[in-house]
């Protein structure tokens, strides 16, 4: 078939004209992708608190990152919403991270904080318990699946002889555990901060031991991996909007006390400035990417392929990205 030189510069122009408005709808298509919020989820005991004072703080609307927030009472079930793809970013500690790269692929962009501190052991005061062993055939309140409920069951439990059958497990949201040990439904709980700090200064619970000495428990801000392939520049934006807050924490730990203590006063939470204050001091903010990460993921997942709880070893260059955190350092 022979083409004239008319038809031929025809052709050639529809072409052009064509990939021109192929390349504007493909920026429009990207700036409106840009645009759309982030979905973040995070947990409502205090390791999620950082979060909720980044949304609070103005730091993301400053640089102009819109954002959608759900509330959940622990990591774990956000990271089961970002398996789901319902949220896009979400904080918890490893095992729950590892699991979450297991099951949904998630990708870590930063470590945001460490939490070893703020989760405890604790047994109704009146039984005068001091050891972990002492829990042997108790009832003790847990929220299965999370990763302070996977270190106790596969670390700490057993290092002291409380294996499976030991002790009764009963199933329960962190923050219904201190109305448990109140009305002596439960032994002893494994919780975290605000709660444990109530317990103790109501009377109704004291530490056996907290995790820190066990695990320091750095958590994890983890992302979908559409979210990291389809938005790098915004990870990048949202990280550096971190950075700023962690200077509030360091600089301005007042101001952030008292934005987070409105959090627990408006549920109907009975606890004094005081009691808060030493509860959130456990929390260290410093949002990073250490280069021990991979080692100390490495020991969490090796005991969740025991348990049979994860497939394989993660690929860790696939599940850690400290890209975007190094992109966010340079251009803060």
């Amino acid at each position: 078939m022979t083409i004239t030189r008319r038809k031929y510069l025809g052709a050639s122009a529809a072409g052009a004209l064509a990939a021109a408005f192929g390349h504007r709808g493909s920026a429009i298509a990207q700036a409106a992708a840009q645009a759309a919020p982030v979905r973040q989820g995070y947990q409502t005991n205090i390791w999620g608190m950082p979060t909720y004072y980044l949304l609070r703080s103005g730091a993301l609307e400053k640089r102009q990152l819109r954002f959608e927030e759900f509330a959940v009472p622990s990591g774990n079930l956000t990271m089961q919403q970002m398996v789901a793809r319902q949220v896009d970013l979400g904080t918890y500690a490893g095992p729950s991270f590892i699991l979450g790269h297991d099951k949904g692929g998630l990708v870590g962009i930063a470590v945001i904080e460490q939490v070893g501190r703020t989760v405890r052991i604790m047994a109704r005061k009146e039984l005068g318990l001091v050891r972990v062993e002492q829990l042997r055939g108790l009832k003790i309140a847990n929220q299965t699946g999370s990763s302070i409920g996977n270190v106790f069951v596969d670390q700490i439990g057993p290092s002291a002889g409380l294996t499976r059958g030991t002790y009764q497990e009963v199933r329960m949201d962190v923050n219904n555990m201190i109305a448990a040990m109140a009305a002596k439904t439960v032994d002893a709980m494994i919780n975290v901060e605000p709660y444990n700090a109530i317990a103790e200064a109501d009377g109704i619970a004291s530490t056996i031991m907290d995790y820190w000495s066990v695990d320091r428990m750095p958590v994890f801000m983890a992302a979908t991996p559409e979210l990291v392939a389809n938005r790098p520049d915004a990870v990048v934006v949202y990280l550096k909007g971190w950075l700023d807050v962690a200077r509030d924490f360091k600089e301005r730990p007042d101001v952030v006390a008292d934005a987070i203590y409105g959090f627990y006063a408006g549920k109907g939470y009975s606890l004094s400035q005081d009691t808060f204050r030493k509860a959130l001091a456990a929390v260290d903010v410093d949002p990073s990417f250490p280069s021990d990460l991979q080692p100390y993921l490495q020991g969490h997942a090796e005991v969740l392929l025991k348990e049979k709880k994860i497939a394989a070893i993660p690929d860790w260059a696939k599940a850690l990205r400290p890209e975007f955190m190094e992109r966010a350092r340079k251009a803060t």
